[in-house]
């Protein structure tokens, strides 16, 4: 089992900046991919980003140019940074672990 520990969500004014982190421990194993998906009230799931264990990644379209992900792979950790914020990126975001392991979810809430 992998468990999938989040933090870093919180309010912040749109055009403002969060990085959400997620650490995995357990039966991890070195080839993996890491990401993260966000669902706002009332839509699908989506995928945000996503990062592999030898760097490559994938950041969605809406997203791309504000949204960053990076990992450090020795602490097993993934993050996003997130910028120029808008009220559509306000969701409940998580983060996965080989499209098989989830963590429970950080809410990100865009708003004056």
């Amino acid at each position: 089992q992998v468990q999938l520990v989040e933090s870093g969500g919180g309010l912040v004014q749109p055009g403002g900046s969060l990085r959400l982190s997620c650490a995995a421990s357990g039966s991890t194993f070195s080839s993996n991919v890491m990401g993260w998906y966000r669902q706002a009230p009332g839509k699908e799931r989506e995928l945000v980003a996503t990062i592999t264990s030898i760097g490559a990644t994938y950041v969605a379209d809406s997203v791309k140019g504000r949204f960053t992900i990076s990992r450090d792979t020795a602490k097993n950790t993934v993050y996003l940074q997130m910028n120029s914020l808008k009220p559509e990126d306000t969701a409940v975001y998580y983060c996965h672990y080989s499209y098989n392991y989830w963590g429970q979810g950080t809410q990100v809430t865009v708003s004056s």
